[in-house]
Parts: structure tokens; C-alpha cells; sequence
């Protein structure tokens, strides 16, 4: 722990502050100094360079699980070895998350935000090499570049629209369902244009990733001289900033600071076990729906179905969240959807499958939508986002990883899928419990002299 709090030391200490924004170490911009100086046309397409950035960060996953089968028959691997095309991603989800603050240190955010897309669109392509070492490496590739732009699209919607934050959020939680429901729906019928290919069918989805590329290469390129100056803080900023910079100002390294902080922790504990809970869904619930006596195909469709409740939620979740009181309601509302959808299928799951699927829909896309806000709203400033989005998405999707195996080791110790539902069941009372913490009006580390706490105004 020692040897990550100095590594966090030595990069967030001056990263989202420099390079390529401009701004003088540990300084962001204003919303008047960020905004007032961009045309509306610069930031219509800023904006829509991070929403491609967003849809293009589920697809090199979702797309797996459609021609798994074929992958498996083609290939002579065991579920087991081809199960890793699906957990791989979501554990270097995790881990790579915390080579992010480096990456930013060294080219800037931005620039970062290009990069990934370009590795990205090489993951996918790789796929393409009749090789399973290219398989299996482009799927590392894959979860390498999702888990940097994880951490990366809070933290830049925070610094780029933090007077539309609520709404950005809003859209980027959307295009990451969006995007599953287009690889979901569209892969089998690409493959089948491609007379059965498989590899085509995978392989066909870097061209969003190209697209993104394009549409942000403006972003990658502009010189820091055409952004931003730093503004010069006035007494009154100096007291509402206060409780954010003294920890920085007086040595102590902001990373380690947050390790203690309740708010992070909540901020990531609502981010693992939502997560835990979709993936665990997302692997699992095809399967459950077949041993109720559904067909394959249909149990498929079932799923990508509730991407579309989903995308609804989604969009409209942080505006709803940042009106209603108490704050706790949003997350609450969001546990219980999962769970009512989670015990139809403990008691009927074929024959209620809509309806089941609709519920978990909708409360998974308040979920992610909740727990990807709560990274931006419960950080004072762009530069304290890096940090508690490093830690919720690195932290959170480590854990979230172990979601499908633990479900797929319960259910073969048991027999059934009744301890596994249960035991999800539990843990989204943890969750709802947990998001109740996250949902409080409180910066992380927003203590300042006095142990003043400062709270936000919606």
C-alpha cells in the first residue's frame, strides 16, 4: 500500500492539472474561464467526441457473448477457457485503471483519451488473426483501453462541462448501454453477412473505434496555448477551495487522504456492487433463463432487451437525482428495481422473463448512471475526480470481477441457481445501504480548517 500511495504521490500530484489543458499544477479552470472562452461549436463537438469515446467502451465485450458458442466449437475451448474472453475485460478493468494517472503525466489527458481509442480499434482488429494468442491479447488490449477511458470520461466531463455535468453524465451512461445493446443485437446478424465468420463479426467493430478516433483527433492535437489560461483565485474562491487544497498544500499526498475517506469508499463500493451484479447477469442470466425452459436464442434476446430499459434510465437518472430529497431515494429506487427483477427469476423464470428483464434494466441503468455521478458530484474539482474515479473504477471493477465466477462456483456446489440469486439478493442490500452513503450531499476530503465539511448544493 505504501509503494501505491508513493506512486499516486509522485503522478496525480500533477496530472490532470498540466500538459495538454494548460493550467498551472493543481489548478483547473473555472467554469467561466473553462466555457466562456470555447465557441458552442467547439463544445458540441468536444462533447460529442467523449459520448463516441463512451459508446465504443462496451462493444469490444458485449459483442463476445453472441457467437461465445462458435468461438467455443471453432476454437475446441472449454467454457472455462472461453469464459476468460468475458472475465479477462472485466478484471483489467480494474487493474489497468491505476496506470492512468502515468499515462495522463506523460501525454496528457486528452491525448489519452485518443490513444485509448487507437489501442482499442487494434484490440478489436486483432482479433481478426487466426490465432488464439491473438484472441486472447486482443482482449487484453481491450480491457486495457476500457479500463483507462473508465476513469478518464468522469473525469474529463467534470473538467470540460462541469456547469452540464448532470446531463453529461447522463448521455456517457447511456452510450455505454447503447453501445452493449448494439453488439448484443447486431453481431450474429454481421456474422452472418460475413458467411459465418465469427472473426468478422468481432473484428468489424473497430470501425466505431476509427470513428471515434477521427472525431476527437482535434482534441489530440490542439496546442495548450489555444486552451485555458489559469485564473488567479479571489478571497472568496480561496475559502470555498480551502477544504480541497490544504491536504495538497501541506504534503499530504491527496491519494492516500481519500484511502480513508468515507465518501470514497462508499463512492466505491456503490460502483463494485453494481457492477458485480451486471456482469454477474450479463454471464448468467442467458443460462438461467434456459434452465427455466426458454430457448437459446430467445434467452439471448432477452438480454440485449434489457439494455433498451436500461438506456431510458440512463438518461434521465443524474438530472432525477440531483432534484429529489432525500438524496438516498435514487440509489434505494435503483436496488430495488435489480432485486424485484433478480427474485421473478428465483420464482418464475421463463414465463415472467419480460418483466424481469424490464426491471433489471431499469435499475442497472440507474445503477451505472448513479455510480458513475456520484464519482463527479462528490469531488470538488477535476483534479480530486482523477482521483475517486482511479479508485472507485480501479477498486470497484476488481472486485465486480469476481461476480460471475462466484455465481458460476455457486450454482455448481449447489445444483441450482437459488443460493446464487439469493446471495445477489443480499449483497443489493448491501448495495442499496452503501449508495445511501455515496448519495450524501459531501465532497471527498472536503475538510478544511475547523473540519468544516462542505456541502453541495445539487
Amino acid at each position: 500500500m505504501k509503494r501505491l500511495d508513493q506512486n499516486f504521490e509522485q503522478n496525480f500530484d500533477q496530472v490532470l492539472a498540466s500538459t495538454d489543458q494548460g493550467h498551472a499544477p493543481g489548478e483547473f479552470p473555472s467554469r467561466s474561464t473553462a466555457h466562456g472562452k470555447r465557441s458552442r461549436r467547439s463544445l458540441l463537438l468536444l462533447g460529442a467526441g467523449l459520448i463516441l469515446i463512451g459508446l465504443n467502451l462496451r462493444i469490444g465485450v458485449a459483442s463476445v457473448g453472441p457467437v461465445l458458442g462458435d468461438i467455443l466449437g471453432d476454437l475446441r475451448l472449454t467454457a472455462t477457457e472461453g469464459s476468460l474472453l468475458t472475465t479477462i475485460p472485466v478484471f483489467s478493468f480494474g487493474a489497468f485503471a491505476f496506470l492512468t494517472p502515468a499515462l495522463i503525466r506523460r501525454f496528457g489527458m486528452h491525448r489519452v483519451l485518443g490513444i485509448l481509442m487507437i489501442v482499442l480499434a487494434a484490440g478489436i482488429a486483432l482479433r481478426l488473426q487466426p490465432s488464439l494468442l491473438a484472441l486472447f491479447g486482443g482482449t487484453v488490449l481491450i480491457g486495457a483501453a476500457i479500463a483507462v477511458g473508465n476513469v478518464l470520461l468522469p473525469t474529463a466531463i467534470k473538467s470540460d462541462f462541469s456547469h452540464r455535468a448532470g446531463l453529461m453524465m447522463g448521455l456517457y451512461s447511456t452510450s455505454l448501454f447503447l453501445g452493449a445493446a448494439l453488439a448484443s443485437g447486431l453481431t450474429v446478424p454481421i456474422m452472418s453477412a460475413f458467411d459465418g465468420s465469427w472473426r468478422w463479426s468481432l473484428g468489424i467493430w473497430a470501425v466505431p473505434a476509427v470513428l471515434a478516433v477521427l472525431l476527437w483527433l482535434p482534441n489530440m492535437l490542439r496546442r495548450s496555448a489555444d486552451l485555458p489560461k489559469p485564473r488567479r483565485a479571489s478571497v472568496a474562491d480561496s475559502a470555498d477551495d480551502a477544504s480541497a487544497d490544504a491536504l495538497s498544500e501541506t504534503g499530504e499526498p491527496p491519494f492516500r487522504s481519500i484511502l480513508t475517506d468515507p465518501i470514497a469508499w462508499a463512492v466505491t463500493g456503490f460502483m463494485g456492487l453494481q457492477s458485480l451484479s451486471y456482469y454477474a447477469a450479463l454471464t448468467w442470466v442467458p443460462v438461467i433463463l434456459q434452465d427455466g425452459g426458454m430457448a437459446a436464442g430467445k434467452a439471448g434476446w432477452m438480454l440485449s432487451y434489457s439494455a433498451f430499459p436500461a438506456i431510458l434510465t440512463c438518461l434521465f437518472t443524474p438530472t432525477l437525482a440531483q432534484r429529489i430529497r432525500p438524496r438516498w431515494i435514487g440509489a434505494a429506487a435503483a436496488s430495488i428495481l435489480i432485486g424485484s427483477g433478480i427474485a421473478g427469476l428465483l420464482i418464475a423464470p421463463a414465463a415472467g422473463a419480460p418483466v424481469w428483464m424490464t426491471l433489471m434494466g431499469l435499475g442497472q441503468g440507474a445503477a451505472i448512471s448513479l455510480s458513475l455521478s456520484y464519482i463527479v458530484w462528490r469531488s470538488p474539482d477535476a483534479h480530486h475526480t482523477g482521483h475517486v474515479s482511479t479508485m472507485a473504477q480501479g477498486l470497484g471493477y476488481l472486485f465486480a470481477g469476481l461476480g460471475p465466477f462466484g455465481l458460476g462456483w455457486l450454482h455448481t456446489v449447489t445444483g441450482s441457481w437459488t443460493v446464487p440469486l439469493v446471495t445477489l439478493l443480499v449483497l443489493l442490500v448491501a448495495q442499496l445501504l452503501i449508495g445511501g452513503i455515496a448519495a450524501q450531499d459531501k465532497h471527498v476530503r472536503a475538510r478544511g480548517v475547523g473540519s468544516r465539511e462542505v456541502l453541495l448544493r445539487g
